[in-house]
């Protein structure tokens, strides 16, 4: 029986747009953004700082240096912020619903303090509530310092919950990740970015 739910943000709740953030990095000066900016796992600084091994400080010294020019805070969060498209209403009544429901709603995402700042804001869903409004509790790559689709990010998350992987449901548009999720025994749905899942999500809970 399935009592825990576990999404990942980008790509799930919130539409990515990976050619925007190449583009907006570009513009910055980053001639290789395409490289370092996989659709899934970040590498070079990007991964390092969504696995929690720099800040964001860091970052924006070390992009500084790659660009050959100073880059500020607010550049560096506005290209971050190219992959966030849009957060459909869909998504957020789904989570809604499910925590209405009696599920346990949680976030397991790759993902950094840029991305944070705005999805951990009043301004995140349009109406006053940051993301946090909609999870009983987030795991985030950069305070937990390890990435998917490291087994550890789950292991980490289940014991601190306390739940079973059998009755867990994780949600993830990457499949290196739902593959990793499905090892450990934890039930998967591998949308694809920008597809409506919820009707595919309510289908699989009812049917468990």
């Amino acid at each position: 029986m399935i009592k825990n739910i576990v999404f990942d943000l980008g790509g799930v709740i919130l539409t990515l747009d990976h050619e925007e953030a190449v583009r907006r990095f570009e513009n910055l000066g980053l001639k290789d953004a395409r490289q370092q900016l996989d659709p899934y796992t970040q590498g070079g600084i990007f991964g390092q700082l969504e696995k929690g091994a720099i800040d964001a400080e860091t970052f924006r010294q070390e992009l500084s240096k790659q660009v050959g020019h100073d880059v500020t805070y607010a550049e560096c969060r506005h290209a971050w912020l190219g992959y966030a498209k849009d957060v459909p209403q869909r998504n957020l009544s789904c989570l809604q619903q499910l925590r209405s429901q009696g599920y346990r709603v949680l976030l397991l995402s790759n993902t950094n303090p840029f991305m944070m700042s705005w999805a951990m804001s009043n301004g995140f869903d349009g109406k006053g509530h940051p993301l946090s409004h909609y999870m009983d509790a987030c795991y985030l790559s950069y305070e937990q310092k390890v990435m998917k689709p490291d087994p550890f990010f789950f292991s980490k998350m289940l014991m601190q919950e306390q739940i079973m992987p059998e009755e867990t449901l994780f949600v993830d548009d990457g499949p290196r990740n739902v593959a990793a999720a499905s090892q450990m025994g934890i039930r998967t749905l591998c949308p694809e970015n920008g597809t409506d899942w919820t009707a595919k999500l309510m289908e699989l809970i009812k049917a468990n």
